[in-house]
């Protein structure tokens, strides 16, 4: 079964890049909000150190219409997600985007949601605990991702990262064992704190965003921020104290040197840290070229243990809300 999932996958990306084939891209745009923004992270880093001529920027759904980039338009791809395919922004970007002229994509957990009915192509992942994770939003997103590098500039690591990705449920597996006991003693230790920042860099960065307003914001109703290394010693250093809560995320990627220096510092001042370091992760059958890229899957699937296990000890479900689907906004 998962042999026939991950050919459709293929498939699917295929598709998509056959549609990119036949324009001529020269700016890629990652459009999103919320928790599926997390996504466009990594994936932004990822053109950053890859693109030699390919120009690309993050916008978060609302804003990216607001703004009306002067760049978009036919020479453009507009890369969306939304799990539901409902989000209205996104939606709405989407057409906004195609309205332009600029080539629509859109990953989505729905293929029958708004958002794939009004992109040009959409690309459904899968989800949950029994989806592999060849199959799953990081993982579709990178395919794509690279997929247009290798189209458009005949960048090299289409296929590498394509194999990788395939090895990655059974880097999860070891991973989430190793970390099961570390996140069990995280829930007993914060299941009442008020507050816990996270901080992290380069392609980490999304999976601290994503963690601290989604899970401890929306599902948890914890006060949080995350924090970018590379701007904690530009004020958010002076929150530190030895009764504040911080998560720090440490990659595998060009910035790691940021994440360090602000752990170094933390340690100095601070007490209730918890540090997620992928270098103490058995990432073995991961090629060392790619495990910066891969660094940030690995961590977002650590995190999320350690959000079930924060729930299940606080008694606070991560699908309770106070106000999201249920009042006028």
């Amino acid at each position: 079964m998962t042999t026939e999932i991950n050919v459709g996958v293929k498939s699917q990306i295929k598709t998509a890049l056959a549609e990119v084939n036949k324009r001529d891209i020269k700016n890629v745009f990652f459009v999103a909000c919320g928790g599926s923004s997390a996504l466009m992270y990594p994936s932004k880093y990822v053109m950053d150190r890859e693109a030699k001529g390919i120009d690309s920027y993050l916008y978060s759904s609302n804003e990216f219409i607001y703004r009306n980039p002067v760049k978009l338009g036919v020479n453009s791809l507009v890369i969306l997600c939304s799990h539901s395919g409902t989000t209205p922004e996104t939606v709405e970007s989407a057409k906004f985007a195609r309205s332009k002229g600029a080539l629509a994509i859109s990953l989505t957990n729905e293929p029958e949601s708004p958002l794939a009915k009004e992109s040009d192509v959409f690309l459904k992942y899968e989800w949950g605990k029994e989806a592999d994770a060849f199959a799953t939003n990081y993982s579709v997103m990178y395919q794509l991702v690279f997929g247009v590098l290798n189209l458009v500039e005949n960048n090299d690591k289409y296929e590498r990262i394509e194999k990788n990705l395939e090895k990655l449920q059974s880097t999860y597996n070891r991973v989430l064992k190793h970390t099961a006991a570390a996140a069990h003693e995280f829930a007993e230790k914060h299941q009442d704190e008020k507050i816990i920042y996270t901080m992290a860099s380069g392609a980490n960065y999304g999976v601290a965003y994503s963690f601290a307003i989604c899970i401890l914001m929306e599902m948890q109703w914890i006060h949080s921020h995350a924090i970018h290394a590379g701007e904690y010693f530009h004020g958010p250093f002076e929150i530190l104290d030895k009764e504040t809560p911080f998560i720090i995320l440490l990659g595998l990627d060009e910035t790691r040197h940021l994440e360090e220096r602000a752990l170094s510092f933390s340690k100095k001042y601070g007490e209730k840290l918890t540090v997620l370091d992928a270098k103490e992760y058995d990432l073995s059958d991961i090629d060392e070229e790619v495990k910066g890229y891969i660094a940030p899957l690995v961590l977002n699937y650590v995190l999320r243990q350690y959000a079930d296990k924060l729930a299940e000890k606080r008694n606070h479900p991560l699908s309770l809300r106070r106000y999201m689907w249920k009042v006028e906004y």
